[in-house]
């Protein structure tokens, strides 16, 4: 397969940041065989970025792929490479993970960075897989960790190591502990209690800050009371765990909020968080493309904290999409309030996507501004 096909689109695109690398081609290779001989409809991809994995197993014989992916833009992007491949028909995308791998043979993984993802989608897979599953996972060398073996060994009796290969290897799990992996599925989403702001917060794994409210949302939260205070709804954007949306909605009885994020695992984490606070009456979780599903000009109040990667790639791309998407759905007047870390140097860029921009708060790391929509 000639791998440099494959686009990124919708998702950012730019120098350095690639649709397919040395780890895709190194899981496919490891993987021939077992997808050469899986039977129809026994394959799964889970966590493939762009369509790699996915389309590498079509093109290595097998039939009937199920991939489910975290990101929308990640799913998409596989909807696209398929279609310009010609491969459409033999690849579906489904909505869990649990789906996807229910009853499979073979199951290719792009490792994520972080462990507790891994954990969640290992238990999901030794939980629904068909028990002589073959579970191949592979990653950059930098990104990975002996750690990963160990969580790996926990669901599954075997796990190999594969020779590394252009800073890529592979590692390869067997014979899955079921009913011990089932309980442990089960107790996703993790919750933890934040006593400085009285909320319960809810994560699954993979998502960014897990269930504990990281520092920069912190320092935003300091200062949103005094924020657009008679606004009768607003925009949790790039919701993550959802406890901007949750904090709002809690501390305005008025107020409902929109959080959205392409993440599927970080909208059922904001989903789950806004129950555990009993605020889910007023608090809609959707995963989307920044904010597709909001008509033009018709918010008055948006906050976003923006990531700044784009899978393990550093990238301003994300954020400056989500200002973008900020400024078509406000209504004119409307205002963005927006916390990033300080050597980005945010403003010159806020000032020209959304408007006059003033800075609210700023510490030795981040800053935080309120932008007003032309």
């Amino acid at each position: 397969m000639d791998f440099s096909l494959l686009r990124r689109a919708p998702d950012v695109e730019g120098p350095g940041l690639v649709a397919a690398d040395a780890a895709d081609r190194l899981i496919l290779d490891e993987a021939a065989d077992l997808l050469a001989a899986a039977p129809d409809g026994t394959v799964a991809v889970i966590d493939d970025a762009y369509g790699a994995l996915a389309l590498g197993a079509v093109d290595a014989g097998a039939t009937d792929v199920r991939s489910h992916q975290d990101l929308i833009t990640g799913e998409r992007a596989l909807q696209r490479n398929a279609e310009a491949m010609g491969a459409g028909a033999d690849i579906r995308s489904l909505p869990s993970v649990a789906d996807a791998v229910a009853d499979a043979r073979v199951v290719l993984v792009r490792l994520p960075r972080g462990l507790d993802r891994l954990a969640e989608v290992a238990a999901l897979i030794a939980a629904h897989a068909d028990a002589d599953v073959t579970l191949v996972a592979g990653g950059r060398i930098k990104h990975m960790s002996v750690a990963m073996n160990d969580v790996l060994g926990e669901f599954f009796d075997r796990v190999d190591v594969s020779h590394a290969r252009q800073k890529s290897r592979v590692l390869f799990a067997r014979r899955p502990r079921a009913r011990l992996a089932d309980e442990r599925a089960r107790s996703w989403p993790q919750t933890r209690r934040d006593g400085d702001l009285g909320l319960t917060v809810a994560a699954h794994g993979g998502v960014f800050a897990g269930a504990r409210v990281d520092v920069g949302t912190r320092f935003l939260l300091s200062v949103l009371d005094g924020a657009r205070p008679d606004a009768a709804t607003a925009v949790d954007l790039a919701c993550g765990n959802g406890v901007v949306g949750a904090a709002l909605a809690r501390s305005r009885p008025g107020l409902t909020v929109l959080a959205t994020d392409r993440s599927a695992a970080a909208v059922a984490s904001a989903r789950a968080t806004a129950e555990a606070n009993g605020l889910a009456d007023r608090v809609l979780a959707v995963q989307a493309d920044g904010l597709e599903t909001t008509p033009d000009g018709t918010e008055e109040f948006v906050v976003l904290n923006p990531p700044f990667h784009s899978d393990a790639a550093l990238s301003t791309g994300i954020a400056h999409h989500l200002f973008a998407e900020a400024a078509r759905a406000l209504r004119s007047g409307g205002e963005l309030w927006c916390v990033w870390n300080s050597h980005l140097r945010y403003r010159r860029s806020l000032e020209r996507i959304v408007g006059p921009t003033r800075q609210i708060a700023r510490n030795p790391k981040f800053t935080v501004t309120a932008s007003v929509a032309r």
